[in-house]
């Protein structure tokens, strides 16, 4: 019996061929005729698409909505934006392994509260209700629930390495023998199951979060190059995928460590996905290094089959105080992220620390005057850290001061200079920020200063955002179509309050379509059959006999979207905090996936989120994959 047919359809079936006006017609969750005016059957719902494109349901091939699946497995602001597919368990954290708390260990927790940025209330909640113990048990598991998007899993090396040793363990000293075997023995056992592929992480802002070991980098980034290379063998055996970040600070160890894509070398190339190819405001030359590196590791001198994934927007993050997905990153930022959001207390302790203060003066105001190398560098974009220390790049979205909204934290600076140089005697504002200024050091010596004194002041009251890179549209354009990269670091999932990529791939769908109709048809191609080619799953295709994951999306509602102008912060229950989103008016019109409509015209289906849409996708070589297409 047809369930559906899609009429008069601009159709792009994802394999980058000029689009056609077709009709789409699907029989119990699979497509089973495509073609002009297909006959009408009864019974059958009618979806007219006249001018509006149908295309394979988008992939999200980085997330880490592991989380988000336990408390909402529907994931809501996935479907809306037109995403069908998503990867998850990547960075080599997730919740395969069940909750693993042994030893009065708390793995979920401490993994992810900072990496992640995600409330331990919230991954408190989630451990315990891992009831699972091992990969199988986690398949299992996801196949129970009432999945809105597909789901594609990786296993994660931290918590491969937690299973083995401990955590405290896996942190503290290299495996035995015995433990790299059986290391090597779950992960096989997990690449005979189905699993896509396996994660690993070597970014160095990358930390646990509970005490003692909040000094400590999650597990994965204590495991040296031997353990990589045998079990990326395995991977590599089964065809499977390696998602990777590099050591950004050590070239040489990043180098050798994506050699192992090398079929030269090993005999048959291992499928590696690199975080990230992005254009950083701070350092020009990371981009280009991204893609040299990945042309020459992919040359028919080394035979590698390496893809950098690249973020289809501008990198904008949203700071609580000195709380951002990047503090991280700065020695002076993490110490005060050590610490519990709400212990204002003990980050006040830090704030007026006479060694903390100097060190936190020389990071911020380092080659910002005078001559030096440092000068340089920051004045040729070649610093090596991303965080801008400008105050022109620090957009006010929340303080005590409401008038400050808006403006860049230089306009308020620069007032206060004005204030102190006049005595007081000149007022630009208003009492409360005449009041306000009053309160600062007089005189005020510089930025740092400043900075510094609103830390002190409003803590994570203030609330500032960034665009820390892809500013460039050019060079954005570039990055999502160069045949280096794979578009989708999107990190759906995570930072919940800090950034909102939930609309990556419609706008990179944006940005394909001011060049006309056959670069929308290669982008459509770039985010649905590419990626899912490379993940070795059954997705990404309309075609006969493919599952019915599809996508409509209006044209004209897509090229009047500025996507700069819609975001904005919403509550979520599930997680007792606010979220960051930002969702296009009418842009996608619907969503089918399986071969029914989770969303329509800006409405959810009624049994959406209570029976199952999606399904566990298995890499397509698995046996479970073999009455998919």
């Amino acid at each position: 019996m047809v369930d559906i047919i899609c009429r008069n359809s601009i159709l792009f079936d994802g394999r980058g061929k000029s689009p056609v006006i077709a009709d789409v017609a699907i029989t119990d969750g699979k497509i089973t005729a495509i073609g002009t005016h297909l006959e009408a059957i009864h019974g059958a719902i009618e979806m007219e698409c006249q001018g509006l494109w149908l295309m394979p349901g988008l992939l999200d091939i980085h997330t880490h909505l592991d989380l988000e699946i336990e408390l909402a497995p529907e994931l809501p602001e996935v479907v809306c934006h037109g995403t069908t597919t998503v990867v998850i368990s990547n960075c080599s954290i997730g919740v395969t392994y069940g909750h693993q708390r042994r030893n009065g260990e708390d793995p979920i927790v401490d993994c992810f509260a900072r990496v992640e940025n995600m409330p331990k209330s919230v991954l408190s909640r989630v451990a315990d209700a891992c009831s699972w113990s091992d990969s199988q048990g986690y398949l299992h598991h996801l196949e129970s629930l009432p999945l809105g998007p597909n789901v594609v899993p990786l296993i994660p090396h931290s918590m491969l390495r937690i299973e083995v040793m401990g955590l405290t363990a896996s942190i503290s000293r290299e495996p035995t023998k015995q433990e790299l075997a059986q290391m090597a023995q779950l992960l096989e056992a997990g690449m005979s199951q189905g699993y896509a592929g396996f994660s690993t992480d070597a970014l160095p802002f990358h930390f646990l979060a509970n005490t003692p070991n909040t000094k400590k980098k999650i597990p994965t980034q204590y495991a040296r190059f031997p353990e990589l290379s045998r079990l990326t063998n395995i991977v590599r055996r089964y065809n499977r995928v390696w998602q990777a970040t590099p050591p950004k600070d050590d070239i040489f160890a990043a180098v050798r460590s994506f050699m192992l894509t090398s079929g030269r070398l090993y005999k048959q190339p291992l499928k590696t996905t690199v975080l990230a190819a992005i254009d950083l405001q701070t350092n020009r030359s990371a981009m280009y290094l991204c893609l040299l590196l990945s042309s020459i590791l992919n040359s028919p001198m080394l035979k590698g089959n390496l893809r950098f994934q690249a973020l289809s927007s501008s990198f904008r993050i949203w700071s609580d105080g000195a709380i951002n997905p990047i503090a991280d990153e700065v020695p002076e930022f993490r110490v005060l992220n050590e610490l519990e959001l709400d212990d204002r207390q003990g980050r006040g302790h830090i704030l007026n620390a006479p060694a903390w203060v100097k060190a936190f003066r020389k990071m911020w105001l380092k080659g910002k005057n005078g001559w030096s190398l440092a000068r340089m560098l920051r004045r040729l974009r070649l610093e090596d850290v991303v965080l801008t220390r400008q105050l022109n790049d620090m957009i006010v979205a929340e303080c005590p001061l409401t008038d400050w909204v808006g403006d860049a934290l230089e306009a308020p600076y620069r007032r206060l200079l004005k204030y102190q140089a006049s005595n007081g005697h000149d007022v630009f504002q208003h009492d409360e920020e005449t009041e306000f200024f009053a309160s600062f050091p007089n005189p005020i010596k510089d930025d740092a200063a400043f900075f510094l004194h609103l830390l002190r002041a409003w803590d994570t009251d203030l609330r500032w955002e960034t665009t820390f890179a892809n500013r460039n549209a050019k060079t954005l354009r570039k990055l999502l179509f160069h045949n280096q990269t794979l578009p989708g670091f999107n990190d759906s999932g995570a930072h919940l309050a800090n950034i909102g990529f939930y609309d990556g791939n419609l706008r990179a769908l944006k940005i394909a379509q001011q060049e006309g109709l056959q670069q929308v048809s290669c982008m459509v191609h770039r985010l649905t059959e590419l990626p899912a080619k490379f993940f070795g799953i059954n997705a990404g295709l309309v075609c006969l006999g493919a599952q019915a994951d599809l996508c409509i999306i209006d044209p004209v509602a897509l090229a009047q979207w500025n996507p700069e102008k819609t975001y904005h912060f919403m509550y979520r229950p599930e997680f007792g905090c606010r979220q960051i989103v930002n969702r296009p008016d009418a842009v996608v019109r619907s969503v089918i996936i399986g071969g029914k409509v989770a969303w329509d015209n800006g409405t959810y289906s009624e049994e959406f989120g209570k029976t199952a849409y999606g399904r566990v996708i298995r890499a397509k070589d698995h046996a479970q994959e073999g009455g998919s297409r």
